[in-house]
């Protein structure tokens, strides 16, 4: 439990600083798919290779999530979010210099495990810094990671590819080896979450001797706080579900369909992650305004008119569809993980290690299950396929508003 100054003071430099600790985090998360061609093409890889690497890292990030929460939520550790760091820069730091298939797998798994461990504490943090502007705290600490992401890519072009000339043309080539280049990202992030850790150790002392008060709760019968999490965990697998076709399989689309350059096809996906990282933040900031409810809604079922066009666009349409589904279908986590954390208010870190966790899972489910099918078939029926996900948004429906639902302590 929180004093009320506590908990309508609203933190803007925590949740600045715990934004930027998530940038660099889900950086070297968004590093993976863009070495991915790469990768590839050095250890000759199927593509349902590829889906494995994605599912080895999802599943390592996903199932320790609401373990790590539930723990927390009864044990806090303020500076748990710092070990998970150390793992991720073991893991980046292994990934420069791996020489089989193998290798890669046990890389990926570092990272997963340290973005498990960061996750759940620094969602929580979020929701404490809010100062009741929940939706608002959690975009921008969403928009966080997905700079990060939409920044990956970029980085990848000017650190590992390289070019070289033979003759009159230039050839395209990859130095895996500078990845280290990437720990010292981790090593930025772990200064900053000993800040953070100590102000959550302070909060904690505060809580220990100021006044307390109940957390109220909705006014919901089980059965409805129970339907409503069933809801929002479909809405979460065909939202990641899609979203995984196109972060870890479009450069590969492109690169099929347009005949593009890896760089080209690198700028794509930049254009989809950094569309995504603007969505976040507006959804979240409508998020407290017109209500949660509405903007999961739209954000999902938005999507599915750009999706089912997208695998019939060409070049430079498709460049406009991606643009328009990164910044719509991001527009919804915030408030899913919102709504979420409302609905079970004194279970902050096990509801959100849950909803990450599923949504990693989900993630690299679907990175394996599309990659076995493009191996299958090929890459464009796949996204004619996963175009009808978005579609999915209509049970959005069946959520209560919890505007209008009375609170009870």
């Amino acid at each position: 439990t929180l004093s009320m100054k506590q908990t309508h003071q609203t933190h803007y430099i925590v949740l600045i600083f715990i934004a930027i600790a998530h940038c660099l985090n889900d950086l070297l998360q968004g590093v993976l798919p863009s070495i991915y061609p790469a990768l590839q093409s050095k250890f000759s890889l199927s593509m349902t290779q590829i889906g494995v690497i994605t599912l080895c890292y999802q599943l390592s990030a996903s199932i320790l999530q609401p373990l790590v929460g539930a723990y927390t939520d009864k044990h806090p550790k303020p500076f748990s979010q710092v070990l998970g760091m150390g793992f991720s820069a073991i893991g980046i730091g292994l990934l420069a210099y791996v020489n089989s298939y193998e290798l890669i797998l046990v890389s990926v798994i570092f990272i997963g495990i340290g973005s498990s461990i960061f996750h759940p504490e620094s969602s929580r943090i979020s929701f404490l810094a809010s100062g009741g502007k929940r939706s608002f705290a959690q975009a921008i600490f969403q928009l966080g990671g997905n700079l990060g992401s939409a920044l990956a890519p970029l980085l990848v072009i000017l650190i590992i590819l390289g070019k070289r000339s033979s003759g009159s043309v230039l050839i395209e080539e990859t130095h895996l080896e500078k990845l280290i280049w990437f720990v010292l990202f981790p090593a930025v992030a772990i200064l900053i979450l000993f800040f953070i850790g100590n102000w959550r150790k302070k909060l904690l002392k505060k809580a220990q001797t100021t006044s307390k008060r109940e957390i109220p709760l909705p006014d919901l019968t089980h059965a409805q706080i129970r339907n409503s999490v069933i809801i929002l965990m479909l809405l979460v697998f065909s939202k990641n579900f899609y979203t995984a076709g196109i972060s870890n399989y479009f450069q590969f689309y492109t690169l099929e369909k347009f005949g593009f350059s890896h760089a080209q096809a690198q700028l794509y996906l930049f254009y989809y992650l950094g569309a995504a990282a603007a969505g976040t933040l507006i959804g979240g900031f409508f998020g407290d305004r017109v209500g949660r409810k509405f903007i999961i809604w739209f954000s999902i079922l938005g999507t599915a008119p750009f999706a089912l066009w997208l695998p019939y666009a060409d070049a430079d349409t498709t460049a406009i569809l991606v643009i328009l589904i990164g910044f719509i279908i991001s527009s919804a986590f915030a408030s899913i993980l919102v709504y979420s954390q409302e609905l079970l208010p004194k279970k902050i870190g096990m509801i959100s290690g849950v909803f990450y966790g599923f949504a990693f899972g989900m993630g690299g489910l679907a990175s394996a299950l599309l990659g076995k099918l493009i191996d299958l078939t090929d890459i464009t029926f796949v996204y004619k396929v996963c175009s009808f996900l978005p579609l999915m948004g209509l049970i959005a429906y069946f959520l209560p508003n919890l505007r209008k639902v009375k609170m009870k302590e």
